[in-house]
């Protein structure tokens, strides 16, 4: 008895050795893995680390996967080496994975659509808070939290995916050569860009539409700053406040609504009611006046 328990208490010894061999290897190679598939992705990305995020996302979620089945694997054969009938546990689980299958269909969809969503990469942690299995994790300005499990996402729209965009309509009264405006929107961000706090962030030159809009007090006129994922508020934030300088400086002024006021003039009735409201002698007069006349 002492023999066996013993050849059992070294078997277990072994399969947690064993277990954590493997779980060192499978570290290891996701760590190469996801090299590979960095260096490899990096020839081609537009935007510096995009891809590293994609990828530390993917494999992220890979170990997670497989460290479950691993030490799922180890308990069972542990369990066994004990005197455990796991027969019932296997077949225990086959039945739960069907009964998971069918009872949890949200939870495996939103499994499925995660995985295809990071493979895909339509988001990845950068764009977002955290990624999960089952959630996306997102932060407000205000630091809210909101979680959303993948498969209630039906349409994403990513702001920060490979750039950025600020777009800005700007504002100048009708008097306002348009064309000068242009050109001191274009200096100014030709200055950002040559700026060390802020070049690094802008990629392309400021891209400026034209006028877009005749609005009640102003002529506008869109244009589209081009930056690094997440940095367009920043710089849009810092452009208004040098277009805004620059404006000042060349005279050019910031538009605010303007109201016509016509002035009528007040016919004499009306002036003689209020005269007679003022003063009752008036009033008495004008009721002499109206009886010799009748």
């Amino acid at each position: 008895m002492a023999v066996a328990t013993g050849q059992a208490v070294l078997r277990i010894t072994l399969v947690l050795v064993a277990g954590c061999v493997g779980v060192r290897f499978l570290r290891a190679g996701i760590r190469r893995l996801e090299a590979v598939f960095i260096a490899a992705g990096e020839r081609a990305e537009v935007v510096p680390g995009a891809t590293r995020k994609r990828i530390t996302t993917l494999t992220g979620m890979l170990r997670t996967l497989v460290l479950v089945l691993i030490w799922a694997m180890v308990t069972v054969i542990c369990l066994s080496q004990l005197g455990f009938d796991v027969t019932p546990i296997v077949a225990g689980a086959g039945i739960a994975g069907l009964a998971v299958g069918f009872g949890a269909q949200n939870l495996v969809r939103d499994v499925i659509s995660g995985f295809f969503l990071v493979l895909e990469n339509q988001v990845r942690v950068g764009d977002v808070e955290t990624i999960t299995f089952r959630t996306i994790v997102l932060r407000d300005l205000s630091g809210v939290v909101h979680v959303f499990p993948h498969g209630t996402v039906t349409t994403l729209a990513n702001m920060t995916m490979e750039w950025s965009a600020y777009v800005l309509d700007v504002g100048v009264p009708y008097q306002e050569d348009t064309d000068r405006v242009v050109e001191i929107m274009r200096r100014v961000a030709d200055e950002m860009r040559a700026d060390s706090a802020y070049g690094s962030m802008i990629l392309e030159p400021i891209e400026i539409f034209g006028v877009d809009d005749f609005r009640e007090s102003a002529v506008t006129i869109k244009a589209r700053l081009k930056t690094l994922p997440i940095e367009h508020w920043a710089v849009g934030r810092e452009y208004r406040r040098r277009l805004k300088k620059a404006f000042d400086a060349a005279g050019v002024q910031i538009p605010f609504p303007h109201r016509s006021v016509d002035l009528v003039e007040v016919r004499r009735p009306l002036e003689i009611l209020v005269r007679q409201a003022a003063d009752p002698r008036e009033a008495a007069k004008a009721d002499d006046g109206r009886g010799r006349s009748a």
